[in-house]
């Protein structure tokens, strides 16, 4: 009987110890889990906290490959005589003497914008044959009560008119009108900028852009003044009828220094007082541009899209484009000017979209492209007026890819039919200038 007694005991003292060892065993490995989810809660966190920060990374982009030819034999008119700026800088650039047909790539745009909800950091470049240059480069600021209020700092585009800030992604035509790539090559600016647009009550319908510029483009700051550029504009919705107006009046207030002492007006004036090195000499714009919308049953929507500018222009005698002396002394010229451009878009369906386009520069109102090469005034190649016809049809293929169509016929002015000057020689007539383009471009 003892002996049971014992056997039994020793058998629940075994027991008792394996189920000690099966508890501690079960209790580590309880621990190890509950380590290993402690782990994974923090990974998820980590990793949460990595996908919200590239949520608010978006990136865009698109390509413009083409083919151009101008009717001419390059050169503008197989001359070896330098166009003037007016010219050289439109459709993308001047073609090299003896060259009348290229493929390139107009633009390579990629963009990266950081939207933190109330700021933001946007940077763009451009790659093209010619090389990478930057396109934007700024942070952006909004006000966290009403968000109507923002600040804008860096590299963007001016705040002036309709087209500068209409992407060249979207634009119809290839290229912004004549006046604008002279009046503001590049169409970007260093500077900062305030913008305001009400979302509610009967202020809704205005906005306004305003800042302070270098007046460089994007280049480094020449001198001690900073340009204004604003515009204050006002959108009008009339949905019942399909139709929108939108408008808007700009102001561009700069100087421009001069480091030479001759500075020339109008026709005849000459002034060449040594008082006028580094002296500061106006650089003034008044713009006024309006953009219609109707919506036309089974047809489809048209856009009609006008713009004026006219102000004064400091320049040089070849060159009506921004004036910079940098280190030279290069005479100013004061010109004052006039241009002008009217577009109509007609959409054909969801896929077609009919362009005609009309634009005008006129560099200098106070005298007649027939006055240049007059013997006793002091006009130059950069007071020839241009004129320009674009014709265009768009297929869009897809949401991504669209085909571009268009035929420019530029026009210029013809000088004074006596000069023997042979810088003037050969705008005695229509220089040979027009241009084809066909553009296949890939927007995401």
């Amino acid at each position: 009987m003892q002996r049971k007694i014992l056997t039994i005991s020793a058998f629940f003292l075994i027991a008792g110890l394996l189920k000690a060892q099966d508890t501690s065993a079960i209790s580590a490995r309880v621990s190890e889990l509950s380590d290993a989810l402690s782990s994974t809660n923090e990974t998820i966190a980590e990793m949460k906290s990595t996908l919200d920060a590239l949520k608010k990374i978006k990136l865009s982009g698109y390509i413009q490959a083409q083919f151009q030819a101008t009717n001419g034999s390059g050169g503008w008119n197989g001359s070896s005589t330098s166009a003037p700026t007016a010219v050289g800088s439109y459709s993308g650039g001047a073609f090299p003497k003896d060259v009348s047909s290229r493929f390139s790539v107009r633009r390579g745009r990629l963009k990266a914008t950081y939207d933190n909800e109330l700021t933001q950091y946007v940077i763009q470049i451009d790659v093209t044959q010619s090389g990478v240059s930057i396109k934007d480069a700024y942070v952006k600021l909004t006000e966290p009560w009403k968000k109507w209020i923002s600040l804008t700092a860096g590299v963007f585009d001016r705040p002036f008119g309709f087209e500068i800030s209409y992407s060249s992604s979207n634009r119809e035509s290839p290229e912004r009108s004549r006046m604008f790539q002279i009046l503001f090559p590049g169409e970007r600016d260093l500077g900062m900028k305030i913008e305001i647009n009400p979302t509610t009550g009967t202020l809704s319908v205005f906005n306004l852009k305003a800042g302070l510029f270098n007046g460089t483009g994007i280049a480094n700051e020449v001198d001690n003044k900073k340009d204004f550029i604003g515009r204050l504009g006002v959108s009008l919705p009339f949905d019942d009828i399909n139709l929108a107006i939108d408008g808007g009046f700009s102001l561009y207030s700069g100087a421009v220094r001069s480091n030479s002492k001759y500075i020339y007006s109008k026709i005849f004036n000459v002034d060449s007082s040594t008082s006028n090195i580094g002296k500061y000499f106006d650089r003034t714009y008044y713009g006024l541009d309006v953009q219609l919308y109707y919506d036309i049953p089974v047809i489809g929507g048209f856009s009609i899209r006008g713009e004026v500018i006219k102000g004064q222009q400091p320049g040089t005698q070849a060159s009506s484009s921004f004036y910079n002396p940098g280190t030279t002394s290069t005479p100013l010229f004061k010109r004052n000017f006039l241009g002008y451009y009217l577009c109509y878009v007609q959409n054909i369906g969801l896929k077609n979209q009919f362009v005609l386009k009309y634009d005008v520069y006129e560099p200098n109102i106070d005298g007649s492209s027939k006055n240049i090469g007059v013997s006793g005034n002091y006009m130059g190649l950069g007071d020839i007026k241009f004129t320009t016809l674009g014709v265009g049809w768009i297929y869009h293929w897809d949401a991504n890819i669209k085909f571009t169509t268009y035929y420019e016929i530029v026009t210029n002015d013809e000088v004074n039919q006596g000069t023997t000057s042979t810088t003037f020689a050969p705008y005695k007539t229509d220089i040979k200038d027009n241009v084809f383009t066909f553009r296949i471009q890939y927007k995401f």
